[in-house]
């Protein structure tokens, strides 16, 4: 089937749609540094104000981390909302509305954004429990995953392309136990730096080395990077396997990217155990991890695109005939029906 031009999504809910996407990974990684920095309790137990403000004294570190989180929070709602007030606006244009159009994740978006804002109060309230702080991440990736999403309903990130190709349901197999593998990575990294001493619990590379700490906190970290390179291994082979299956060109170009970012979240890795766990590479190790969990989603969205598993709704509109029939062939036709 020839490739079929995106009918719908305007360029304005693309542009929403990515700005969401880019706001919601500054609050995400930002989130990271609250759990490394330990600012969790920067504003104490109060919760959505700071010590009674909404506009607190900025006199300590750890109160201008929490709250500058907190305000990244509030302006992804604004995001959020005018990304879903943009496509109900565009809700009669042809690839916006209905099942694959980018309107419903925009509905699902505003729905997720108060659950982890919610769910951060109760994080707070029970004093930055690790289990709490690490559901708190879960939605906060779920809702990352939900704006990517967005983008690619509204013809964005090669998603016109992958719809219009023929890709198999291996790759679809494949890419989605990488994005499985890559979000479980990311939930042990925010319950490393929550638990006491598991982010140094292994103070070798690529095993935990001599001198180690011993215990829960060292299980979690290995589970940790267990998980990491179980996954680098298995996005080498994704790239291998695409690449001779000749997979559609996006697909194959997230695959790629997806292989880069993780040997670059190894590298930081190695570097962060070997230098003593600063805090800097700490946070870029994070945020680096939630890169690799939005780029194998983003593939595998794009797999099902490819696969006829799921479309776009710009691909669900067929040309018609009249349009589709190549104008030299009609003299020929005419002549035919004669």
């Amino acid at each position: 089937m020839s490739a079929l031009p995106p009918a719908g999504a305007p360029a304005g809910v693309r542009r929403a749609a990515w700005a969401a996407l880019a706001v919601s990974f500054v609050h995400v990684v930002f989130g990271a540094i609250v759990r490394i920095s330990g600012s969790g309790m920067g504003c104490g137990e109060n919760w959505p104000k700071c010590y009674g403000y909404w506009f607190p004294p900025l006199n300590r570190p750890d109160l201008i981390i929490e709250i500058s989180h907190r305000y990244l929070a509030a302006t992804l709602f604004v995001a959020i909302a005018a990304l879903f007030a943009t496509t109900w606006r565009s809700r009669r244009t042809l690839g916006v509305a209905g099942p694959g159009g980018p309107l419903r994740a925009a509905g699902l978006a505003v729905a997720l954004w108060f659950a982890p804002a919610l769910f951060g109060a109760v994080t707070v309230f029970l004093g930055n429990a690790p289990w709490a702080t690490v559901v708190h991440k879960l939605l906060a990736a779920s809702l990352l995953a939900v704006l990517a999403a967005a983008v690619m309903r509204a013809g964005g990130l090669g998603s016109a392309t992958a719809a219009a190709r023929t890709g198999s349901a291996r790759a679809v197999r494949g890419a989605t136990m990488a994005a499985a593998m890559a979000l479980v990575a990311v939930l042990l990294g925010g319950l490393t730096a929550k638990i006491p001493d598991a982010a140094i619990a292994c103070r070798g590379f690529p095993l935990c080395g001599a001198g180690s700490l011993v215990g829960g906190a060292q299980h979690v970290q290995l589970t940790h990077r267990i998980v990491a390179y179980l996954l680098a291994f298995h996005i080498l082979g994704l790239n291998v396997g695409f690449a001779r299956r000749r997979e559609a060109g996006p697909v194959l170009a997230a695959v790629r990217v997806a292989m880069g970012v993780v040997v670059l979240q190894i590298a930081l890795g190695a570097a962060m155990v070997l230098l003593h766990f600063p805090a800097v590479l700490r946070s870029a190790h994070q945020a680096t991890g939630i890169v690799l969990w939005l780029t194998t989603f983003t593939t595998a969205y794009l797999a099902r695109y490819a696969a006829g598993a799921s479309a776009p709704a710009f691909a669900t509109e067929r040309p018609r005939p009249d349009l589709a029939t190549p104008t030299a062939e009609l003299p020929v036709a005419l002549e035919g029906g004669r």
